[in-house]
């Protein structure tokens, strides 16, 4: 199992992780990973699956919000336009964004043969970040059947985290990058949530990761511009609106500056939330339909653990992150090694 950042004594905020400390403590949602290296190819594609069955006949409340929009993702204007989500998500590297996307066409025309013909098109949601520095990203190497692979794939279980799937070329504050999880539990009305969040984390200049213990980690490499990206997907079963979830995924956005992340001007930083309490069906015939909804009163919890769960899921992904050597001999050093070497006690 990975080191990831409690292992060395990093904790963030106050709310206790659910019993998996990932994005799949909420139920129903599954993540699989397809990752790809082949000669100076280091890439791969993440999957984020939100609930079984069928997500275009049964849609999910959702919403996105672009802290920073230097990015190429495909769905969110719509995302944000009808409040739902009715595909699974895809994360992989720039270049690999419309393979992704053709292969969530074709697996909703698969569930849904009436798509395009007697009912309207589908919304393929993919967030994308650049892994050029450790990955050739000039040969195209996803493909339709990457994607594919990650949604197989996808489990419940507890998330492989690191060098995994989209997060294979990532970097992140002069480390390598990766996938990243964490959660938080939450109470309403005596009952258990769940907030998870699952980070793709590729950001961040050398020089300005500032650690929960207050040490600044500074890597042995050159200070370079921030010109990455990071792309947050936050999931919860608390029934919340498309109005609370966008409120809800900005807060994302605290977590990334409790880091030391400024949003450079070359960054894309997106975050996606959604909530599995509700469904929207595609075929619904009432003309009035109705849903639970949480208390706007409530909302500072979630909050809070949407900014303690970034925070923590961007540190999980450096932390289980092994060190690599990638294109052109470009080499990002590992956050565990670095704690190791700068006293921090497991």
């Amino acid at each position: 199992m990975p080191e990831l950042a409690r292992d060395f004594g990093l904790l963030c905020g106050t709310l206790e992780p659910g019993a998996f400390n990932t994005i799949t403590d909420v139920p129903g949602v599954s993540v699989g990973h397809c990752t790809v290296n082949a000669g100076d190819v280091h890439t791969g594609v993440t999957a984020v699956i939100p609930q079984p069955g069928n997500l275009f006949r049964q849609k999910i409340v959702a919403a996105a919000e672009v802290i920073n929009g230097f990015g190429k993702s495909v769905g969110l204007m719509q995302v944000n336009e009808l409040g739902t989500l009715e595909t699974p998500i895809l994360l992989t590297n720039t270049f690999g964004v419309s393979a992704c996307a053709t292969a969530l066409i074709r697996r909703a025309i698969e569930e849904n043969p009436d798509i395009g013909r007697t009912t309207g098109t589908v919304n393929p949601v993919v967030m994308e970040c650049n892994d050029g520095w450790l990955s050739d990203i000039q040969s195209m190497a996803i493909t339709e059947d990457h994607a594919s692979e990650a949604l197989l794939r996808a489990s419940s279980a507890p998330v492989v985290q690191g060098n995994v799937g989209a997060g294979n070329g990532m970097s992140c504050f002069g480390f390598k990058g990766g996938i990243g999880n964490s959660s938080r539990q939450i109470k309403l009305d005596g009952q258990v949530f769940h907030l998870g969040v699952l980070v793709q984390a590729n950001f961040g200049r050398a020089g300005d990761l500032v650690l929960p213990d207050g040490r600044r980690a500074v890597p042995d490499s050159i200070k370079e511009p921030e010109r990455g990206s990071v792309i947050i997907i936050l999931a919860t079963d608390i029934p919340l609106d498309h109005r609370q979830l966008r409120r809800v995924a900005r807060r994302s956005g605290a977590g990334l500056a409790r880091l030391g992340s400024f949003w450079g001007n070359g960054s894309g930083d997106i975050a996606l939330a959604f909530s599995t309490a509700n469904r929207i069906r595609h075929d619904e015939k009432r003309e009035i339909i109705s849903a639970e909804v949480l208390n706007e009163a409530c909302i500072d919890i979630l909050f809070q653990a949407a900014a303690e769960g970034t925070q923590e899921a961007v540190l999980n992904a450096m932390c289980a992150a092994e060190p690599m050597t990638g294109r052109g001999k470009n080499h990002r050093p590992s956050l565990a090694e670095w704690l190791l070497n700068n006293g921090a006690e497991k």
